[in-house]
């Protein structure tokens, strides 16, 4: 029987081996690179629309989602065999990779800018295992286990943010007082066990979405995590709503400890899946069950507008000054300076040999 990956049952158990190629987003495979919220700001949900429809038979509890390219990445929730799968923009999967090892409960995944896949296998509803663990699958067939523990007690998770700089962070699934952030506290060991730490907190409050398959309580409770591919924002679903976060470099924490836009997600029997778009402006959900609609949620406005920028930009005439909307006495400032530039000029052009 394949070995279990961070299960009660682990020792040296749960070295990945693959089992029919390389899986990554890269290379061989042709797959594209995706090149404190008690305060969170609301804003009226945006216009959500169903892309697709999900109705793989190999894919009845879908959990995991990254968006790469026109591409999609998919696990399900639990089985008895790692397996990602390689969806179209019509939701057909057209390629499956495996590998030998029979996970506990994976529950999320994200792809690094490297193409390296990193799968979350950290569901525990019981709250009983000993370890969790990173499974790591790179585009150059390597593989790698890493076991995690936390520093209080068992938790259930559901939820990966996996920062650009490549460190992972395990968001737990509370029905009752604050959501844990966890990152490991030391390197990761390949085939052994690192402790976490605690590094941050997330108060969810009930928002009154409708969703989910636990009532009012499925407001609070975390099921899935993502980090935008331009590494701009990052974001938290629970079975209702989204929260989304400005990230700036890997400061996962800092961005958490800031207030989040809040977005109303359509109604799902029970939503776990969430990814951003390839181009970073939209949120792409899913839920457990078949069929499962892909639902694309674009984000607010004040989350995608670029910045502010002068660079390559015209340099404006006289004209354009005196018909900036200035008042009449600073235009009439600006234009005598201008003058006396220019005089200033000339008189240095005529007295030249």
């Amino acid at each position: 029987m394949p070995e279990q990956a961070g299960s009660p049952r682990s020792g040296v158990r749960g070295r990945l081996l693959a089992t029919g190629g390389v899986l990554g987003v890269a290379a061989v495979l042709g797959w594209p690179l995706p090149a404190a919220a008690e305060e969170a700001g609301t804003t009226p949900a945006p216009a959500a629309a169903t892309q697709c429809q999900i109705t793989d038979p190999r894919l009845p509890e879908l959990s995991g989602l990254v968006a790469v390219g026109d591409q999609l990445l998919a696990i399900n929730d639990g089985g008895d065999q790692l397996a990602v799968h390689l969806l179209d923009a019509a939701c057909q999967v057209v390629d499956v990779h495996t590998a030998a090892v029979d996970p506990y409960d994976p529950e999320d995944l994200a792809v690094a800018p490297d193409g390296t896949v990193w799968l979350a296998d950290i569901g525990d509803n019981n709250a009983a295992r000993p370890t969790v663990a990173m499974l790591v699958l790179r585009p150059d067939g390597t593989t790698s286990v890493y076991r995690l523990t936390y520093p209080d007690r068992p938790h259930d998770a559901e939820a990966l943010l996996l920062a650009p700089d490549g460190t992972p962070y395990v968001v737990t699934k509370e029905p009752l007082g604050a959501t844990g952030v966890y990152r490991p506290a030391a390197p990761l060991v390949d085939g052994g066990t690192v402790a976490m730490a605690k590094v941050a907190e997330v108060n969810l409050t009930f928002t009154g979405t409708p969703g989910g398959p636990v009532g009012q309580a499925g407001q609070l409770l975390v099921t899935g995590g993502a980090v935008a591919a331009d590494g701009a924002h990052l974001a938290l679903r629970t079975y209702t709503d989204a929260y989304v976060w400005s990230l700036t470099g890997s400061d996962v924490v800092g961005a958490l400890a800031a207030a989040p836009v809040r977005i109303a997600l359509p109604d799902s029997p029970q939503g776990e899946a969430i990814t951003f778009s390839a181009d970073n402006r939209n949120l792409l959900v899913a839920s457990e069950g078949l069929p499962s609609s892909l639902t694309v949620v674009p984000l607010t406005a004040d989350l995608v507008a670029p910045a502010a920028t002068t660079a390559g930009a015209p340099v404006p005439s006289l004209t354009d000054l005196t018909r900036s909307g200035l008042s009449p006495i600073t235009s009439a400032i600006i234009a005598a300076l201008v003058a006396t530039i220019v005089v200033w000029i000339v008189g240095l052009v005529r007295r030249r040999p």
